[in-house]
Parts: structure tokens; C-alpha cells; sequence
């Protein structure tokens, strides 16, 4: 093992806006990316399968900031299954949405359909909650409750990788050999848990890279593998090239070489697609 040092209803209808809320799967697959449940389920302390009971369309004077071709509607639902929400909630909540209108102008019907809702608790009553996003209000499906359901265990873990806040430091070492190195990458999060990249090349070998969530790195460390939390805190969140004053120090070519590092680490994480602005 090697020791690295870390750098460590109360609800207001004017708050609603931006798009239409109102989301559809097409055939079998799933138009969400993994970023787009990631994006949605981090920042909603209540997530929660409901099904509409009454869909109650707002008069239009009431929601002046509705998005252009959307109705604003008051929704009563059912609870279904809590599937993130400390301290629970009711059998009946309330929200409002924004839908999306047809070439005809009229609105979805979605009385009776099931939906996942990422919300937060309104201030001052018990059942009712204000969404955390303009498009937090998503069709149910029993695959998407299971990938979502399966992501909030990431969340929430006691070992849960943190986001990252910004790229502190970085430097390559070379090796006694030519051709051989190393270069480590140190990450600041906002939780202040320490996380580093460490890139190694051996003669004759390929370059091989590992992140630790801790002070401590041991021969099992790997890269995260795509479509994981771990993996979603990096390829969505790392700047797309080293920022010249985590280089600060280096000599020149090793500059060069900790940001070709860099870039190798980005590549293998590949991009970062999405379906929706988060």
C-alpha cells in the first residue's frame, strides 16, 4: 500500500418554470441516461412512484411564468412506494407540474397513469411537495424504478463517492527507466473527502489508472466502471483538460506529460450523454 497526502397546499405557483414536465419511454428502452437519473435523484431528498388521482388545470393568470405551450396543473396522487424520503410521507400528496400541449393545444391526459416524482417537502404541510426540477415529473416504468432504485443505494451509502468541486493539484514523476512514471491528480469534492487519480507506465506495458476515495491506495484499485456513481462523478463533472494551475510546479515536460495522463483518463471514461439540461 502507498500513503498519499489529500488536499483535501403551501405551494407557489409562480415558482414553476422552464420546460414541460411531463415525460414519455419510447418502446422498450429508456430515453433517460444514467447522468439524467444521477442529475435528478441527487437533489430530491423525496422520490417517490405516485399515480395522478385529479389532474386540476390552473387558470392561466395564476401561472404567468407556465413555458409557452404548456398548461400549469394542480396534482393530487397516491403514493405508490417511497423510494428515497426520510421521515416517509403521506398516502396522498400534492404538487404542481408544467405539461406539454399538443399540435391541438390540448394537454396530456395523465389521470390514473403512473409517474416517479423527484420533489422536496413544501414548508408548512405534510403532503405537500414541490418538485425539484422543471421536468422532475417522469413516467413510470417498473425497469426505470428499479435503475433509479438502484442509484439512490449509491446516494446514499456511507462510502458514496462525493462530488467534485475542482482539480487541486497534479504532477508526474518519472521512472528510473525511460518510458516509466507516474502521475497523481488530486481532486477537492464538496463533502472535503479526499479522492486521487493515480496514472502508472511501466516499460513495455500500457498506461494504467485508479482512483481512491481515501488517503490510502492498494494493488486492487481500478477505474470506476461506466454507468456507476463513481463514474458519473468523473466523466460528468472533470474539467476537459488540466487547469494550469494544478501544474503549477511541474517542469515543463512533465507538464506535458500529466496532462497527456489527463486526457488518456478522460478518454477511457468516455463521454457523458444526457437526454435532458440538468
Amino acid at each position: 500500500m502507498r500513503f498519499f497526502t489529500m488536499f483535501a397546499v403551501t405551494l407557489f405557483f409562480s415558482q414553476i418554470a422552464g420546460i414541460p414536465a411531463f415525460s414519455q419511454v419510447s418502446g422498450d428502452g429508456d430515453s433517460l441516461q444514467y447522468a439524467d437519473i444521477a442529475d435528478l435523484s441527487e437533489n430530491a431528498p423525496i422520490i417517490a412512484h405516485v399515480t395522478v388521482k385529479k389532474a386540476i388545470e390552473v387558470d392561466p393568470e395564476r401561472a404567468p411564468n407556465a413555458p409557452p405551450n404548456t398548461r400549469r396543473f394542480y396534482i393530487i396522487a397516491s403514493t405508490n412506494a417511497l423510494i428515497r424520503g426520510d421521515g416517509g410521507i403521506g398516502e396522498t400528496i400534492r404538487y404542481v407540474t408544467d405539461l406539454p400541449l399538443d399540435n391541438r393545444g390540448r394537454a396530456p391526459k395523465i389521470k390514473k397513469k403512473p409517474f416517479i416524482i423527484f420533489a422536496r417537502r413544501a414548508p408548512g404541510s405534510g403532503d405537500n411537495v414541490q418538485l425539484t426540477a422543471k421536468d422532475g415529473q417522469i413516467a413510470w416504468t417498473a425497469s426505470r424504478e428499479q435503475r433509479i432504485r438502484s442509484l439512490v443505494r449509491e446516494l446514499v451509502a456511507h462510502d458514496a463517492p462525493p462530488a467534485i468541486s475542482r482539480i487541486a493539484s497534479a504532477f508526474h514523476v518519472p521512472g528510473t527507466i525511460i518510458g516509466e512514471g507516474e502521475t497523481q491528480i488530486f481532486l477537492e469534492t464538496e463533502s472535503g473527502s479526499p479522492i486521487s487519480i493515480t496514472i502508472l507506465k511501466r516499460a513495455g506495458q500500457q498506461r494504467f489508472w485508479a482512483v481512491s476515495l481515501g488517503e490510502i491506495v492498494d494493488e486492487a484499485a481500478r477505474a470506476p466502471m461506466r454507468n456507476s456513481l463513481l463514474w458519473y462523478r468523473l466523466a460528468c463533472f472533470l474539467p476537459r483538460q488540466l487547469p494550469a494551475s494544478a501544474l503549477a510546479g511541474n517542469a515543463p515536460a512533465d507538464a506535458r506529460q500529466a496532462s497527456s495522463d489527463y486526457q488518456m483518463v478522460l478518454n477511457d471514461l468516455g463521454d457523458c450523454p444526457r437526454s435532458r439540461q440538468p
